[in-house]
């Protein structure tokens, strides 16, 4: 038996997602672009595609850009801000983002002159609002902040943060929200407008869609300078002839994900609880992940274990986990999430995470659970 639990790092494209995009591989492959019939049609489905996740989403159809990615929409939503911008100003955003979000922080301070405050975490993984509130300052211009963590599942107080914006925005402060929902949407509520957003990032290949699709949602509010030029595609925000197989199987995937968003998330937490009751009977174990995080994400360490080791050996039996974050590459360095946490290098690196699937089965859940416990006692006979 096979059991895929690495659903953070990708989903596999859903059946119906596939006989959606379909047509649009061969047979209708016009580009939106073009004058005639072929184009006219495709340029409908691309209208129907923005129509429809507007009306999801609960914003105006002409505040959706199509990327290709969550990546991609991460740095258009941050540099596209940030060149807009006539002088450097200052941004907060935490210590535990996503590297699409970190590095190009580092980019806008080392060669534009960006401040950037960083705020730190507590064992949970949680933000201190009041601290964030403090850092807060007459040039801030910008808050980026994710929603939930890719590595170990941490839910941010989102609510809580749109009303600190909220606040300082009605003094005249005009500060931008930012957040990054890729490992949220699909997973817990989600409500733009409430929460006072003004740009959101959603990525398509991590709830059972296409790889290569990805949404930027940007207030109408908000300015953006462009990050590559060309026919003016997506509001003159992102050129290029755009991708509607991928932009069909992720309109596809997200309706799914929300006409099944109960059953899902109720299959979620009874596979989160019942692996876990299996864990946590190994010995020597501790849990990063906080009690309350999202219901996809297990980030568990045994100790003396190190984690390479251990996703290798499951590898070998058919259980696939992860080390972290996959789009951090395969270097072998110390995740700055647990790092952040409180995590020593050795307990770091004795971490995995496991990221769980609505359409697991029961006898999956069980085999996973048994063959995890088996494998780290048996590196423990071999290493110790």
């Amino acid at each position: 038996m096979q059991v895929y639990l690495d659903n953070s790092a990708t989903t596999p494209l859903l059946p119906e997602v596939a006989e959606a995009m379909k047509p649009y591989w061969s047979e209708k492959y016009g580009n939106p672009s073009s004058p005639h019939s072929l184009g006219v049609e495709c340029e409908r489905a691309l209208t129907n595609c923005r129509m429809y996740l507007a009306q999801l989403l609960g914003v105006n159809h002409q505040e959706l850009i199509f990327t290709s990615s969550g990546t991609e929409a991460n740095n258009l939503a941050i540099l596209g801000f940030a060149y807009n911008q006539r002088k450097p100003g200052h941004i907060i955003t935490t210590s535990i983002e996503h590297l699409s979000v970190l590095n190009v922080m580092n980019h806008l301070s080392e060669q534009h002159q960006w401040q950037i405050s960083y705020l730190p975490v507590d064992k949970q993984g949680l933000i201190d609002l009041k601290q964030l509130e403090a850092e807060i300052r007459p040039d801030t211009c910008l808050i980026s902040i994710g929603l939930v963590n890719n590595e170990i599942g941490t839910i941010q107080d989102l609510a809580s943060i749109g009303q600190i914006v909220k606040k300082y925005n009605q003094q005249q402060q005009q500060i931008v929200l930012h957040v990054d929902a890729v490992q949220a949407f699909g997973h817990i509520p989600l409500d733009i407008k409430k929460n006072n957003i003004h740009l959101l990032t959603v990525s398509g290949h991590k709830i059972f869609g296409p790889k290569g699709s990805g949404l930027l949602y940007c207030d109408h509010k908000v300015r953006l300078q462009p990050l590559f030029f060309g026919g003016g595609q997506e509001n003159g925000l992102r050129s290029g002839t755009e991708n509607l197989p991928a932009i069909i199987g992720f309109t596809k995937a997200c309706q799914l994900a929300m006409e099944e968003y109960n059953s899902r998330l109720s299959q979620l937490k009874l596979w989160y609880n019942q692996l876990l009751e299996h864990l946590t009977e190994i010995p020597d174990h501790f849990i990063n992940s906080p009690t309350n995080g999202s219901p996809h994400i297990i980030n568990i360490g045994f100790i003396g274990i190190k984690s390479e080791i251990l996703v290798h050996f499951l590898e070998a039996k058919g259980i696939y986990v992860s080390m972290g974050a996959a789009c951090s590459g395969r270097r072998q360095s110390i995740s700055h999430v647990l790092q952040a946490i409180g995590l020593t290098p050795e307990q770091a690196g004795a971490s995995i995470r496991i990221s769980l699937s609505p359409f697991h089965t029961r006898d999956e859940i069980e085999y996973a659970g048994k063959i995890i416990n088996e494998t780290v006692n048996e590196i423990r006979s071999i290493y110790q």
